[in-house]
This record gives structure tokens, C-alpha cells and sequence, in this order.
């Protein structure tokens, strides 16, 4: 390039390249301040050459293509895919420019181990270790090696994650030796928030439905505050009977009829009637035959049926197609 740019003159190139539409799309996520900076550059941008515009969408797709290689695997990874690619020079420049303003997740080395493994080096570990742990694991991750403890250690991890508030550097770093990892140095000095209410949600919805119900009965039991407020925050397979009609026919839809004989074969007189009701008569005669021709069915097929009914649920409500309320509080008009 014949001229260095400024970071704002190269985020106004950036935004007039993509034209109005999308910038418009991009404006909507900054603050007022920043919007006023970069449309003041905008209209005082001089005449851009090709060359120039070209250069930036290039810089902004290779910083994209490394932050998602980051959020993948983790800096060392993002750096060795990065130099296959486009030469170790240019992959350390493009790594700095992240990591200067980028705070990297502890236990990122772990983000990419096999929970099954991970699990056979922490399950002897204190409750509080696992906690701390499992709370920065992704929830597939950490759903899985929940429920694999052993049933006495899954309720007292989950009310630790609930509980974990702001975790000391020193505390993570001292974890982080007992893994034996060699990417200490990449933590954050500041202290770091983690754990808490949703971040036990977000595990819960992947795990199991049998560790699911072990847990919840046993924070019951033990912490019935904390396990009402993980409650609203959830959506279970009974919580069907809360949804509208037009939702439960719009989730009836994505549901092989199969699979609805066996999540109803073992669910309430109140659930079969809500989701009959949103069905055809005709589907409603297939499914009830299915059901009194199966036999018995194992409870483990059950929960699992309704879980995978749970989870297209869920998938419809993040996807904003339906509505989902929590413990009765939000309402819809």
C-alpha cells in the first residue's frame, strides 16, 4: 500500500466496500460514539484505490479466518494453521494483532481433549477443582464428564459451578498446573468471571436426561433456592404443556412420529392430551397404535426420545421460531 492507514480510516474503507446494506447491519452493534467516529470518517474518506480496498477485505478475512481457528482450538493451533497457509511471518503478525486486545479462556489446552479422557484425569479431583474446570469447558464437554461422575459428585459439582462467582488468576493457575499444561502464560491477569446460574443451564441442556433428573432432585433436596432458579432458566419435556398451540404444532412438525410413540409412551395424561390435541386425528390413531404395539419399552429409550424432542425444542426457540416461557415468568401477549 503507497499510504499507512489509521485503524479508523481502515474500518471506513471496510464499511464502504460492503456497501450500505450490510454496514447497516454493522452499525447496528456499535455505540454512539463509535458510529459518529467512523460515519465522520467515512464522509471525509478520500478517493480509495482498488488496490487499497482490496488489501483491507483481504486483512479483514484473514483476522476473521484466525479468531475462528482460535475459537476452535486454541492460539497454537490458529498459529500452525495460519503458517501452513500464509508463511510463519505473516502468521505471527496476524496472532499479535488478536492476542493484544484478545483474552484467551483459561484451560483453552483442554478445549480440544477428549472428554473421556479429561474425565479419567479429574473425576478423583475435588468438587471444587471440577467445578472450576467444567466451567470453562464447553457445554458438550462438560455435559459429558458430568454425567459420567459418579452420581454423588454430580449435584455437589453442578451447586459449586452455580456458586462460582469471580475466580482468582492464582487459583486458575495453580489448577492449571495440577493438568500439567504448558499454556499457563496465557492467562489473563485481570480476575475472571466465571461459573454461575446460566453457565450450569447451558450444561444441563446437554446432558442426559437421567443426569439431568438426578441432579435437579438432588439440589432439591440440598439447595432447593438454587435448583428453582436453574428450574426457570430451563426447559424440560413436561414443560410442553406451557407452550401455545401454534408452537407445539410447529415442533410436531420436525418430530418423526416414531419417535413421538416413544417420548409419550412413558409421559403424563397431561402432556399426551396437550400434544394430541395439536394433532391431526388421523396421526393421533397412528401414534396411540404405536404406542399399545410396542410393548415395553426401556425407561433409558424414554428419556432419551424426549430429550432428543427437548433439544429440536430448543433449536426452534434459538432460532426464534417459537417461544419458550421460564418457570411461568415471562409472559406473552
Amino acid at each position: 500500500m503507497t499510504r499507512r492507514l489509521s485503524g479508523k480510516e481502515k474500518a471506513a474503507i471496510f464499511l464502504i466496500a460492503l456497501g450500505p446494506e450490510k454496514s447497516a447491519n454493522v452499525f447496528k452493534h456499535l455505540n454512539e460514539d463509535e458510529m459518529e467516529e467512523l460515519t465522520l470518517q467515512i464522509a471525509n474518506m478520500r478517493m480509495v484505490s482498488s488496490e487499497e480496498k482490496d488489501k483491507i477485505l483481504e486483512d479483514f478475512y484473514q483476522l476473521a479466518l484466525a479468531q475462528e481457528y482460535i475459537s476452535e482450538g486454541g492460539i497454537n493451533y490458529a498459529k500452525e494453521v495460519l503458517e501452513r497457509a500464509l508463511g510463519e511471518e505473516r502468521a505471527i503478525d496476524i496472532i499479535n494483532r488478536l492476542t493484544s486486545s484478545l483474552h484467551v479462556r483459561p484451560f483453552e489446552f483442554v478445549r480440544r481433549a477428549d472428554a473421556n479422557q479429561l474425565l479419567n484425569y479429574i473425576q478423583d479431583e475435588h468438587p471444587q477443582t471440577i467445578a472450576l474446570i467444567l466451567s470453562y469447558l464447553k457445554p458438550t464437554q462438560s455435559a459429558q464428564i458430568l454425567s459420567n461422575l459418579d452420581e454423588s459428585k454430580q449435584a455437589e459439582v453442578t451447586r459449586r459451578i452455580a456458586m462460582m462467582d469471580r475466580t482468582s488468576p492464582d487459583i486458575i493457575k495453580e489448577v492449571e498446573k495440577i493438568l500439567e499444561t504448558k499454556f499457563s502464560g496465557l492467562l489473563t491477569q485481570d480476575f475472571t468471571t466465571t461459573g454461575g446460574v446460566q453457565n450450569v443451564v447451558d450444561i444441563l441442556n446437554s446432558v442426559d436426561r437421567g443426569t439431568e433428573k438426578n441432579i435437579m432432585d438432588e439440589l432439591d433436596r440440598t439447595n432447593p433456592e438454587l435448583g428453582e432458579e436453574i428450574r426457570k432458566r430451563m426447559f424440560v419435556f413436561e414443560d410442553i404443556v406451557s407452550l401455545d398451540n401454534r408452537s407445539i404444532q410447529r415442533i410436531i412438525r420436525e418430530i418423526d412420529n416414531s419417535q413421538w410413540a416413544i417420548a409419550l409412551k412413558g409421559a403424563s395424561e397431561e402432556v399426551k392430551e396437550v400434544i394430541f390435541a395439536n394433532m391431526s386425528k388421523r396421526l393421533v390413531e397412528m401414534i396411540k397404535e404405536d404406542i399399545d404395539f410396542m410393548g415395553p419399552v426401556r425407561v433409558r429409550d424414554i428419556e432419551e426420545a424426549q430429550q432428543s424432542i427437548v433439544n429440536v425444542i430448543r433449536k426452534l426457540e434459538e432460532d426464534g421460531e417459537i417461544i419458550t416461557p421460564r418457570g411461568g415468568a415471562e409472559v406473552i401477549v
